[in-house]
């Protein structure tokens, strides 16, 4: 497996075998428990013997690195953002999923059958995630690849009507779109057959550029309806008809509220669901898992998307058959994720979702 991440820090000066055991101890303790830890408990962990006051001391010296803070006077020490970044790079060993998680993977991923959309893989994708992590599983999913075999508009009322789209390996969307007044039966059809004697095979892409090609055509061949119909049909498929260039699918956010204790990490919840709503952050998404091979690790302020609630996202890219990155799933929440254990298991769902879609 393929681990990338991103240093947010210049890494600390080389620390000494005792120094790094106490360090990693601290996050250890942290991770799994999300108290703050004193020198007392911490002392009788250790695998070397080492005094309360012995251990204060080393403590205050990785205080001095930034790598642990006190919450509180008198309180046990967390680690810090950088703490946690420099434990991921330099201690954290990723270890493979058990046989049970793999198999719940490949069994709930391979159940989704071929004729259904590859928003039911997707979706069933990111309600698993969540499952297993205890986080909200996340996928992102670009449409500016996806090819278009076939658009066909159906009237549901005078001024609405559904839109039926086939794209690659037979997926079906529907979409509902506003007509323009006084749209005929005839224009309908006259938009679709346009669309589809033009532009199917094309990606989101082309299809563009190819529309801006025929714009000339495009007005001797239909009247200001048809060309209206013609523009929402492309806007449609690519999301832009709602102002977003991406779909995004999060699952398990309930998950996110175990993990509180009081009303300061309330806020910093509502912060990471007002996150996840900005659809301008999508794309971004998208580019930081493209930007690397495997899967990354973000944590807290170094994905500004996700600065102000402090979370943690884990993520990575999921392929087509032409081995183009088309979205990303992954795992956001809390900073004291269990990275050892989430990293393999986006990174297996991402190659899972890959081998679908193909």
């Amino acid at each position: 497996m393929n681990k990338e991440t991103r240093l947010g820090t210049a890494e600390p000066a080389p620390l000494d075998e005792r120094t790094r055991e106490i360090f990693r101890s601290i996050v250890e303790l942290y991770l799994d428990s999300g108290d703050p830890v004193g020198s007392r408990n911490l002392s009788r962990v250790l695998p070397m013997a080492l005094s309360p006051a012995s251990v204060r001391n080393v403590m205050s010296d990785l205080e001095e690195l930034g790598l642990i803070y006190a919450p509180h006077i008198s309180a046990g020490r967390l680690p810090t953002q950088q703490g946690l970044r420099f434990f991921v790079d330099a201690f954290m060993e990723t270890g493979n999923l058990s046989t049970d998680e793999r198999d719940m993977i490949e069994r709930q991923v391979s159940s989704i059958e071929r004729d259904q959309s590859v928003e039911t893989l997707l979706t069933e994708a990111s309600q698993m995630l969540s499952g297993l992590s205890r986080g909200a599983g996340l996928v992102i999913a670009n449409k500016s690849d996806a090819v278009v075999k076939h658009i066909e508009f159906v009237r549901l009322e005078p001024t609405r009507a559904l839109v039926v789209l086939v794209g690659g390996n037979d997926q079906v969307e529907n979409r509902i779109i506003e007509l323009p007044a006084g749209v005929t039966a005839s224009q309908l059809t006259e938009a679709a057959n346009f669309l589809n004697a033009h532009l199917a095979g094309h990606t989101l892409a082309e299809l563009r550029g190819e529309l801006k090609r025929l714009k000339n055509e495009v007005s001797r061949e239909l009247d200001d309806l048809s060309q209206a119909l013609v523009e929402r049909g492309v806007a449609v498929w690519s999301g832009t008809a709602e102002g977003q260039p991406a779909r995004l699918i999060v699952r398990g956010r309930a998950n996110l509220l175990d993990s509180i204790s009081d009303m300061e990490e309330v806020e910093r919840l509502r912060l990471l669901f007002d996150d996840l709503e900005k659809k301008d952050g999508l794309i971004e998404l998208l580019d930081l898992a493209e930007e690397g091979s495997g899967v990354r690790i973000f944590i807290g302020s170094e994905n500004k998307l996700f600065s102000l609630s402090g979370s943690s996202l884990v993520v990575a890219p999921y392929r087509d058959s032409e081995d183009r990155v088309v979205g990303a799933v992954g795992v956001i929440g809390p900073t004291r994720l269990n990275y050892a254990r989430i990293v393999p298991m986006v990174d297996y769902t991402a190659q899972m979702v890959s081998r679908m879609i193909r």
